[in-house]
């Protein structure tokens, strides 16, 4: 169980992208196969495709979030000392969770109204709740990442180690 939950983990958000990725090239490529060789086109692949998109979108945004792969300028860190660039990461964390919170609770706002007064898709009829929820979801593994970094940071700076920096674009 403990290395079920490690994988789980280590590559969750992996697991979901590739999913939803897997499931908007279905849609897409049926879809093209459909519209033209079968002469007919459905109108919910699109709206579908692009929900999916859109959750993947901010399933990434916390998987960037846990490997500091998010978009940054590192003028600051160059310029400082080794030894407190794991306090000015502590900054970054601490400020990106208050604003994970803020975004959280009206992202949630958004959904409780949408389920107060309806609100359906174009092509589906469907909710649109169910689609705004990545929003949340989306906040909600942003900030559980983000404590594990400050568990992680606060962890190296006690142990002397030097701060995690992150992955490199394309790194492996």
């Amino acid at each position: 169980m403990k290395r079920l939950l490690h994988s789980l983990d280590e590559n969750a958000e992996r697991y979901l992208m590739l999913t939803c990725y897997c499931f908007i090239v279905f849609v897409i490529v049926q879809e093209v196969f459909r519209r033209f060789v079968l002469n007919y086109s459905s109108s919910w692949a699109e709206e579908l495709a692009r929900y999916a998109f859109i959750y993947m979108g901010w399933i990434g945004a916390s998987s960037a979030v846990k490997e500091r792969a998010h978009i940054r300028f590192d003028v600051l860190l160059t310029r400082l000392p080794p030894r407190l660039h794991g306090y000015l990461y502590i900054l970054i964390e601490l400020c990106t969770f208050v604003f994970a919170c803020i975004v959280l609770y009206w992202s949630m706002h958004t959904i409780q109204q949408l389920l107060q007064f309806g609100g359906a898709t174009p092509v589906l009829r469907v909710n649109k709740a169910w689609f705004e929820m990545a929003v949340p979801i989306g906040f909600v593994l942003m900030i559980v990442r983000i404590i594990q970094s400050l568990k992680r940071d606060i962890a190296d700076l006690r142990a002397g180690r030097p701060a995690f920096e992150g992955k490199a674009m394309f790194e492996e």
